[in-house]
């Protein structure tokens, strides 16, 4: 069968270089004109954890509150906050920014309602004249600033404590069509799920996902000109003040920018470290061009497939680019190295056989190299993570283009290119690899005491692995996000939102001090007042009060007062909200206390149901839209508290942090489990990370269980299979091990080096146990066949190492964190790799003599 597929292939396409190069340059060709429709997704919803239940409720809950997306640019002058020259340009700003398309509204000092400047009465704001603002004339500075930094409403949200810093809100408009995709897409997926979908409904899913893909990139190009925008007017008021432009679009933004440049940067280094290489170590013009001409036919085919069918790269699928890179070029450099040591052994032979007999040589050990590497990749769909599946299916696709695409023109081109000087390499000239093959002769021993102490540094490192992360530590400390998020944490009550969900304790209970079966007409008698307040409450408030209670007292009879707006639920929501706002981790804390704390500032604290449930009736729409509404659902009997934590914060520790706040309200403070829910992108995110620890030991043990299988069926013994794999093993083990002694944490950017270690750190082991195979049949000495595979297939081992490691080393000088974690890690693997196949693995084939006695 071998050989009927050898001639085969002989005939079709080595007899006829020419046509398939001139095919494989239409293919490339047809493949570029597609590359200008890729399109990169850095949306929320690619990042986050498939089928967390928590993402369904994050989704009703911004729905509900009618939560929109905002952009911050923080305003810090050199002069006095309001000074006339920071407050004309601070309004100014505010004005154009009003005009940028997608801005629903920009909220700055100027907008907000003043309540202490001077105090106003509960009949002020229940009534429907305008109150205080900045606009006002006579209004008092001294004042203002007084309240701004120490308001509850206002105080490290709009202007931070020292009074040297505003904020600039900018609001985006919600954008309900994406829900209404989304939420369409999401439905029929989970009827497919469940297995209800008929052709019809299949048809309607393949729709959903198109309509909601092409809107999603409409979404993020607009949302791209927008930042920019908002980006461009912030520039010009530089100097009136110190600006700096952060928010969740902005990092989505920056983030996809971050990446294409990364993309372009480092793709075209990696290529011209390749030619470097390539040069210095074959010293030929053809064995530098052949190879890139492959990797990068290879590349641009599988960038025009993602751009025809509109496959989005993600921050993380974005780096297959790279990986595709690094696996063509070995999958050359083998080819390339067989080639010139039969070159060498005949250098007058004819070129067709000596290049038929080098693909035969090398398809098999090449064929399953690509398997096993791509069943490591394959591996990654378990994670549950969007770009962490895309990565594993583009490789996966890419290693089989690479396989096809090496296989026809590294051959072809060998065909073509003139004759040149012979080359003369006979492998017995002293080289790298063969001091690693005296090493392993004379120190095995040693080999094994080193493998076994760093088996027990893996253990360590093992068992300090961390999935606990700072967001802002993505980012170079040069970035406008990470001195952005770092000013907000500092003196805007920090940057990533959690929001606390608390349910009423039972609707239909009666109310503390105004029982909700109690007509609204006869409420008032049933509040205890004292005599001091009973005589001075008149003369306080006077009619416009009076009035007020009046229109209460005459209300709908159908009206009823919330839970949250009796006496009970002030009392219950206060002592969240304050030990909430106690908490280290956390920044500024927004609910209805805050509302409560108002009213109590204007009537002192003696507070009842009557007062509160009048605020809850009485508001004008703009003030209940901006101080209760973001907080209360009427409908739920649901108060929502509006957290933001410290994402700077060095002791934060998501998932613990989480843990114990829902201990201390469940186990503490009485509230009972099924009132209680949390929600936010504190949350989410928490749960991506939480992952990982499972989806990478399902990953590392699927891909190991796997490459055991793919040993077998190659090697046909399950000794050499194993000691095959161990190498591979130490590489995935070492990379782990040395995360957590280092501190580096598990997050969805390294959890891709483990499979990538393997993928690539097993085609060392497949090549080398298959040239050993073959020659210890030569004499059957182990160390004579030890010697032979690493003066010829180590070398190109070796080159190959050389290259990923010179080339991975260039993703240091990304601005982007996790791609120089990506570079670090996977040169560690590689290089890990590569002393496994040339000191480990031969040392274990000698201890154990798999392939049986010497000398038969």
């Amino acid at each position: 069968m071998s050989s009927f597929l050898a001639g085969s292939y002989e005939t079709l396409v080595l007899r006829r270089p020419w046509l398939w190069l001139l095919v494989m340059a239409v293919l490339v060709g047809a493949a570029a004109s597609q590359m200008p429709k890729i399109k990169l997704d850095a949306s929320a919803d690619s990042l986050m954890l498939h089928g967390d239940p928590s993402l369904e409720v994050f989704r009703e809950v911004g729905a509900r509150y009618s939560s929109e997306d905002f952009v911050l640019i923080t305003w810090q002058p050199e002069g006095p906050l309001l000074a006339p020259e920071s407050l004309q340009p601070l309004r100014a700003m505010a004005d154009e920014l009003r005009q940028v398309r997608g801005v629903s509204s920009v909220v700055t000092v100027w907008d907000v309602p003043l309540l202490q400047s001077p105090p106003v009465t509960l009949s002020d704001i229940t009534s429907a004249d305008p109150l205080p603002s900045l606009t006002d004339p006579d209004i008092d500075l001294d004042l203002v600033l007084q309240e701004l930094t120490t308001s509850p409403i206002y105080a490290d949200l709009l202007a931070s404590r020292d009074g040297d810093l505003t904020a600039v809100q900018i609001n985006l408009a919600r954008d309900d069509k994406y829900f209404e995709l989304l939420n369409a897409r999401d439905r029929l997926r989970a009827e497919r799920e469940e297995g209800a979908l008929d052709n019809a409904g299949h048809k309607r899913l393949r729709e959903a996902e198109r309509e909601f893909k092409a809107h999603t990139a409409q979404s993020l190009e607009q949302g791209g000109e927008l930042v920019q925008s908002v980006r461009d007017i912030a520039a010009r008021y530089t100097g009136d003040a110190t600006l700096f432009v952060g928010g969740v679009p902005m990092i989505a933004v920056d983030m996809v920018s971050f990446v294409r440049s990364d993309l372009v940067t480092f793709g075209s280094a990696i290529l011209g470290v390749m030619l470097v290489v390539l040069a210095l170590v074959f010293r030929r013009v053809r064995w530098v061009v052949i190879p890139l001409v492959t990797c990068s036919s290879t590349v641009i085919v599988m960038l025009g497939l993602l751009g025809a069918l509109d496959w989005r790269m993600t921050v993380i699928s974005s780096n297959f680019v790279a990986v595709l890179l690094i696996i063509t070029l070995a999958i050359c450099i083998h080819l390339i190295v067989r080639y010139r040591e039969l070159h060498a052994l005949d250098p007058d032979g004819e070129l067709l056989p000596r290049v038929a007999e080098t693909v035969r040589l090398m398809a098999v050990p090449c064929f399953y190299t690509g398997i096993t590497t791509i069943v490591a990749f394959v591996s990654l769909v378990v994670s549950g993570l969007q770009p962490v599946i895309d990565f594993g299916w583009m490789m996966t696709v890419g290693i089989a283009v690479g396989l096809l695409m090496s296989f026809v023109l590294v051959p072809c081109l060998m065909l073509v290119w003139p004759e040149g000087k012979p080359h003369v390499h006979t492998g017995a000239d002293p080289a790298l690899t063969a001091w690693f093959a005296r090493l392993t002769d004379k120190r095995g021993g040693t080999i094994i005491g080193i493998t076994l102490m760093l088996m027990v540094l893996i253990g360590v490192g093992c068992s300090r692995l961390i999935v606990e992360n700072r967001f802002i530590d993505y980012f170079a400390k040069s970035t406008e996000i990470y001195q952005g998020m770092e000013l907000l944490d500092s003196k805007l009550g920090g940057t990533i939102p959690l929001d606390i969900l608390l349910d009423a304790p039972d609707l239909n209970a009666d109310l503390p001090g105004l029982a909700a079966s109690t007509p609204a007409a006869d409420v008032a008698p049933s509040v205890p007042v004292d005599d001091e307040f009973e005589g001075g409450f008149e003369d306080e408030w006077g009619d416009d009060f009076d009035s007020g209670f009046d229109d209460f007292a005459t209300a709908d009879d159908d009206f009823q007062p919330s839970y949250w707006f009796s006496l009970e639920g002030m009392r219950e929501l206060d002592a969240v909200h304050a030990y909430v706002d106690s908490l280290p981790e956390t920044g500024k804390v927004l609910s209805l206390s805050t509302v409560f704390a108002v009213v109590k500032s204007l009537l002192g604290e003696d507070v009842g149901s009557v007062e509160l449930a009048l605020v809850q009736k009485s508001l004008p729409e703009d003030i209940k839209g901006m101080m209760v509404d973001p907080y209360f659902s009427v409908d739920n009997e649901q108060a929502r508290l509006s957290v933001r934590v410290k994402e700077t914060s060095e002791n934060l520790r998501r998932d613990q942090f989480l843990k114990n706040l829902h201990s201390h309200l469940v186990n503490d403070m009485g509230i009972a489990e099924e009132q209680v829910q949390f929600t936010g992108m504190l949350v989410l995110y928490n749960n991506v990370l939480q992952s990982l620890f499972r989806s990478q030991i399902l990953t590392l043990g699927a891909v190991f269980t796997a490459i055991l299988i793919m040993f077998l069926l190659l090697f046909r013994s399950l000794s050499l299979a194993l000691i095959a794999l161990a190498p591979n093993v130490l590489a995935a083990g070492l990379v782990l091990g040395v995360m957590g002694l280092l501190g580096i944490p598990l997050d969805i950017m390294t959890i891709t080096i483990a499979a990538i270690v393997v993928g690539i750190g097993v085609d060392d082991c497949i090549h080398y146990v298959h040239r050993y195979m073959r020659e210890f049949r030569v004499d059957r000495d182990y160390r004579a066949a030890m010697h032979r595979c690493h003066g010829s297939i180590g070398r190109a081992m070796y080159y190959t190492t050389l290259t990923v490691v010179v080339g991975f080393s260039m993703l240091t000088l990304s601005n982007f964190n996790p791609s120089i974690y990506f570079g670090l890690l996977t040169v560690l693997a590689m290089i890990t790799a590569v002393l496994g196949a040339l000191l480990l693995l031969p040392q274990l084939i000698i201890m154990f003599k798999p392939l049986g006695p010497e000398g038969e």
